[in-house]
C-alpha cells in the first residue's frame, strides 16, 4: 500500500511537471508570436515618420541602451502580475523603432525588401533549428550560460567601440559572432523551456524575443554589407 501511495504521488509529481512545462512553452510561443506584431508596427512607423534618424552615434546607444534595460527592469519587476505581458509588448513596439533606423538604410538599396525578407527567412530556419534540436539533445546544457553571458558582453562592447570607429569590416564581425552566440543563446533558453527550468512565459518569451532580434540585425547588417545592391 505504502509503495503504492509512493509510486502514484511520484506519478502525479510527473504529470504536474509536465503540464507546467507544456503551459509554459504554450504560452510562450503565443506570446512571442503575439511580440512580432508591435515590433512591426514600431518598425513601420519608424521608417515611415524617420522619428529615429537622428539618433546616430553616441545619442542613438544611449537612447537604446537606455530604453532597452529600463524595459528589461521593468519587465522583471512585473514578469508575475497582471501588468507584464503590456510592458513585454511595449519593449518590444520600442524594439521595433530602434531596428527602423537599420530597415530606412537597407530600403535603400535597390533590393532592399528581397534583404529584409531573406533576413527574416534566415532567422525563421535558426529558430526552427534550434526548436527542434532543443527536443532532442538530452544533454544538460545549463553550463552555456556563463559563457554565453561572456559573449553577448563582448558583442554589446565591440558594438559601442564600433559606434565610434565606424568599421565596416568590424560591424560585420561583430554581426557574425553576433549570429552564433544567439544562435546558441536560443537554443539554451529553448532547452531551458524544454527541461522545465524556466517556469515563467514572460521571461522566457523575453530571452527569446532578444536572441530573435539579434539575429535578424545581425543578419541584416551583414545582408546589407555584402549584398547591397545600388540603382
Amino acid at each position: 500500500m505504502t509503495d503504492h501511495t509512493q509510486t502514484s504521488g511520484r506519478f502525479g509529481t510527473a504529470v504536474s511537471s509536465d503540464a507546467l512545462r507544456n503551459r509554459v512553452m504554450r504560452n510562450t510561443y503565443w506570446l512571442l508570436a503575439l511580440s512580432m506584431l508591435p515590433t512591426v508596427l514600431g518598425a513601420w512607423i519608424g521608417v515611415q515618420t524617420g522619428i529615429t534618424a537622428s539618433l546616430t552615434g553616441g545619442l542613438g546607444l544611449i537612447v537604446f541602451l537606455g530604453g532597452a534595460f529600463g524595459f528589461m527592469f521593468a519587465i522583471e519587476k512585473t514578469k508575475n502580475s497582471a501588468a507584464g505581458v503590456p510592458v513585454l509588448l511595449a519593449f518590444t513596439f520600442f524594439m521595433g523603432l530602434m531596428l527602423s533606423r537599420m530597415l530606412a538604410a537597407v530600403l535603400g538599396f535597390s533590393n532592399g525588401s528581397s534583404l529584409i525578407m531573406t533576413a527574416f527567412g534566415g532567422t525563421a530556419g535558426v529558430f526552427l533549428v534550434m526548436a527542434n534540436l532543443s527536443t532532442v539533445i538530452k544533454r544538460d546544457l545549463s553550463g552555456m550560460g556563463k559563457w554565453l553571458f561572456v559573449g553577448a558582453l563582448a558583442i554589446m562592447v565591440g558594438a559601442i567601440i564600433n559606434v565610434f570607429v565606424g568599421s565596416t569590416a568590424g560591424m560585420a564581425a561583430i554581426a557574425t559572432l553576433a549570429i552564433v552566440v544567439f544562435s546558441m543563446y536560443l537554443l539554451y533558453d529553448l532547452k531551458r523551456i524544454v527541461d522545465g527550468g524556466e517556469t515563467n512565459y514572460i521571461s522566457a518569451t523575453l530571452g527569446l524575443y532578444l536572441s530573435l532580434f539579434n539575429i535578424f540585425q545581425s543578419l541584416l547588417a551583414l545582408l546589407g554589407i555584402f549584398g547591397g545592391e545600388r540603382d
